[in-house]
């Protein structure tokens, strides 16, 4: 081999070697992304909650009715206006003023027409039908579900409390009993001071407050 060819392959091997230098190390992939989490499917039922202790089943409560091995059979209820629900294979079934374990004692009952040892389950998921009332001098006037005890004065405050020109001492609590009504006072001026606090009273489905 010449001395111009050794020459000539040396400067070869420098330029290459310069080259791979330059350009540096090859850059690591980037890891893929990971997916994106599952949204919540829209309008998916809410979850169970737990009723007042004297709570009875009425209009507009959404109930889950539930048979074990029959999947088919199981459902999810909202109670009509006349007071029943629809259920697959035994149709209507009467529910309004009756609590859960009664509702679910007549669904075992209807279901042995047609099932070997049914096992159902009522779970109530959505209270409806228990409302009370606010009108007058409050900033957000109107029905509110009562799905837990509630005093006067936490309904004045879920309202919006009272409006500049309220009359505070002037407060009424309308409620029907044994068919006929009734009124409460309430003084706000002087609950908020923790005086009269007996005035406080825990409100009923149905009751109305009325603020002048």
């Amino acid at each position: 081999m010449t001395t111009a060819t050794v020459l000539g392959s040396v400067v070869i091997l420098m330029v290459c070697v310069g080259e791979a230098a330059a350009q540096g190390p090859t850059p690591a992939r980037p890891a893929p992304a990971a997916a994106p989490a599952a949204a919540p499917k829209p309008g998916s039922a809410p979850e169970a909650v737990k009723p007042p202790e004297d709570y009875v089943i009425g209009t507009d409560d959404l109930l889950s009715v539930s048979f074990w091995r029959e999947k088919e059979l199981s459902t999810d209820v909202v109670v009509r206006p006349d007071g029943k629900i629809t259920l697959p294979l035994i149709n209507d079934v009467y529910a309004a003023g009756l609590t859960p374990d009664q509702l679910r004692e007549k669904v075992l009952t209807e279901a042995a027409r047609y099932l070997e040892d049914p096992s159902p389950t009522v779970v109530v998921k959505q209270i409806n039908s228990r409302k009370v009332f606010i009108t007058g001098e409050v900033f957000k006037p109107g029905p509110y579900a009562l799905t837990a005890p509630t005093s006067v004065l936490q309904l004045i405050a879920m309202a919006g409390g009272l409006q500049e020109f309220a009359q505070k001492k002037d407060i009424m609590i309308l409620r029907m009993e044994a068919g006929r009504q009734i009124a409460f006072t309430f003084d706000y001026s002087s609950v908020v001071k923790r005086k009269n606090l007996q005035q406080n009273i825990f409100l009923k489905p149905g009751d109305t407050i009325v603020v002048p």
